[in-house]
């Protein structure tokens, strides 16, 4: 079950409404970077967690934490669109050069929404559900995490540039507050599960043994010319893992070239591309015969 309060969980104020940034303001409800975003990816990390159950209660606990951030950025947006002209006679009427005011506003924020939110970016594109991560494995999981909630920090810093409104300043910096918090908190079950030795690689479950291992710590390199004039960590030395030597080796071909069998007839390709690939001239011989 799922509770709510009919307050905000941080104060949303605006001083001068900006319908310009209320569209700015989308990409942190409904884009990659934004709140439904880690909403949904932590919820449903959450529900399909089946390890100990500290884990499945924190993440349910952020994930719903998470939609009080979807609420102050609706409210924000809401708040941003008040006064916006309902319609370009009547900006028309107060100023000919519609364009300089209309111009950065979403049509849409009038048109669908009657001056509210939408479950948008900024561009007017549907949150997509296709970027949330629920691996079903738990650090794999975490370092998703971490980065949904670096970018969306990123994103909230360069929301805070852009006004200069302090209200909209004052809300920006709580949101950013709380992205630091939830990046070291992924970051702590990292460590709680054994840091970068004890999880990696990757699933830890997989026996090593089972892949092949000339390949696991080399860096293939495909430059022609030369090897570069200096090597990086990821070449030399102790991989990070622990668990061998990272090495330096020349990208080369270990594989066949590739010859696949002509096409289906019932795809109908070109009489020509029948004569490609294994046994081609013998199936040409036979559509030519049927022809």
């Amino acid at each position: 079950m799922f509770y709510h309060d009919n307050k905000l969980q941080y104060r949303v104020k605006v001083e001068k409404p900006n319908p310009t940034f209320a569209k700015m303001l989308q990409q942190a409800i409904g884009g990659i970077e934004g709140e439904m975003r880690v909403c949904m990816q932590y919820l449903f990390q959450a529900w399909n967690c089946r390890g100990p159950e500290r884990y499945r209660q924190m993440l349910l606990e952020t994930g719903t934490e998470e939609i009080a951030h979807i609420e102050m950025l609706a409210t924000a947006v809401a708040m941003n669109l008040e006064g916006a002209p309902m319609s370009l006679q009547e900006e028309m009427a107060k100023d000919k050069m519609v364009g300089a005011v209309m111009g950065g506003m979403d049509p849409r924020h009038v048109l669908s929404a009657g001056l509210g939110a939408m479950a948008v970016d900024s561009c007017g594109v549907p949150f997509n559900g296709s970027w949330i991560i629920s691996s079903g494995n738990l650090a794999a999981d975490m370092y998703a995490n971490v980065t949904a909630e670096s970018t969306g920090r990123l994103l909230a810093t360069r929301l805070w540039e852009a006004t200069d409104d302090p209200g909209m300043k004052d809300m920006l910096s709580f949101l950013i507050a709380r992205d630091t918090m939830h990046q070291n908190q992924w970051l702590a079950v990292l460590e709680e599960l054994g840091g970068v030795k004890g999880v990696h690689p990757i699933p830890n479950s997989f026996p090593q043994g089972q892949e092949n291992q000339e390949f696991s710590y080399a860096f293939l390199s495909t430059e022609l010319e030369c090897k570069p004039e200096s090597d990086g960590r990821w070449t030399q030395g102790r991989s990070i893992d622990g668990k061998a030597d990272f090495e330096y080796k020349l990208a080369k071909p270990h594989g066949q070239k590739p010859e696949l069998a002509p096409p289906d007839p019932r795809g109908h390709a070109q009489v020509e591309e029948m004569m490609n690939g294994r046994g081609g001239k013998g199936l040409l011989n036979k559509i030519k015969g049927a022809l």
